[in-house]
């Protein structure tokens, strides 16, 4: 039980970020928008929030400019995909590898250093602070499932995907609903991305490491529903733990061990696949 419950809060901690950031590609997949800018979006937070929090001390000045960093990111994903009709995977491609380098041309400017920046004077997310974090991304899902599915915007969201032109038809503009669930993707994200740093006490270049892209398997892994994707989000962030815990403990080969996190997202995709054609076959 004693060797359990650590790993289980780490399981937890690691959910978190990943849980933030489906919550908000959720809000754009049913819009009918494949968010693959998650990763950038969340990168974007990460750096803020550091940047805040090295210049400003207080985690909560962090926490809203991680916000706003990458609420910024979304709307420029929003005007080149909805406004100059870009595609909307070049799009999302470019804005993470805009966070990419940005986050290191602004680390130059700011830190003088490429490298990693650590919070100096500042201690890292108590652990009272991170079970608040934990406690806001589940509160925050609860929210996202009564908007979704209980508000008549959560009806008209859904409808961009496949009823756009009813919704039209009704003085309606669905792109002003997709442009919504880009910003809200960009609000979930930034979140996401502050924990993850400010909870590290340092921001590493390309810390993320494939949340944004693993955020997106959880979706659809969780049937595009809120409380599938905390089962999925929970079950990824344990997967990590484990492997985290394996490689203490010089179980099995540490290259492997790096690798399962991913190995467990490209099998989680094969099956989603697999069940989703069959489902079109019935």
């Amino acid at each position: 039980m004693k060797n359990i419950l650590p790993v289980l809060h780490s399981a937890v901690a690691i959910m978190t970020p990943l849980l933030f950031a489906a919550t908000g590609g959720l809000f754009s997949e049913l819009a009918g928008i494949l968010n693959i800018a998650l990763e950038g979006l969340l990168l974007m937070g990460a750096f803020a929030a550091i940047a805040a929090a090295y210049y400003t001390g207080s985690f909560s000045a962090a926490l809203v400019l991680a916000i706003l960093a990458s609420l910024a990111l979304s709307a420029l994903l929003a005007f080149s995909t909805l406004k100059l009709r870009s595609n909307v995977f070049i799009a999302g491609l470019a804005v993470n590898l805009f966070a990419g380098g940005m986050t290191v041309v602004l680390s130059q400017y700011l830190f003088g250093t490429r490298g990693v920046v650590v919070l100096r004077g500042i201690n890292n997310l108590s652990i009272t602070e991170i079970r608040l974090y934990v406690l806001a991304s589940l509160l925050l899902l609860i929210a996202a499932w009564a908007a979704i599915f209980k508000t008549p915007f959560g009806y008209r969201l859904r409808a961009c995907s496949k009823h756009s032109a009813a919704l039209a038809s009704l003085g309606l503009r669905p792109d002003s609903y997709r442009c919504a669930a880009l910003l809200i993707s960009g609000f979930f994200c930034g979140i996401g991305g502050a924990f993850l740093s400010l909870n590290l006490g340092a921001f590493v270049p390309g810390m993320t490491a494939g949340k944004g892209w693993i955020a997106l398997v959880i979706i659809f892994l969780g049937g595009r529903r809120p409380m599938g994707i905390l089962a999925a989000a929970f079950v990824f962030g344990l997967a990590e733990a484990l492997s985290n815990y394996a490689q203490g403990a010089n179980i099995v080969p540490a290259d492997f061990i790096l690798a399962m996190p991913y190995l467990f997202t490209f099998a989680a995709m094969v099956v989603v696949s697999i069940v989703a054609k069959r489902k079109n076959q019935g």
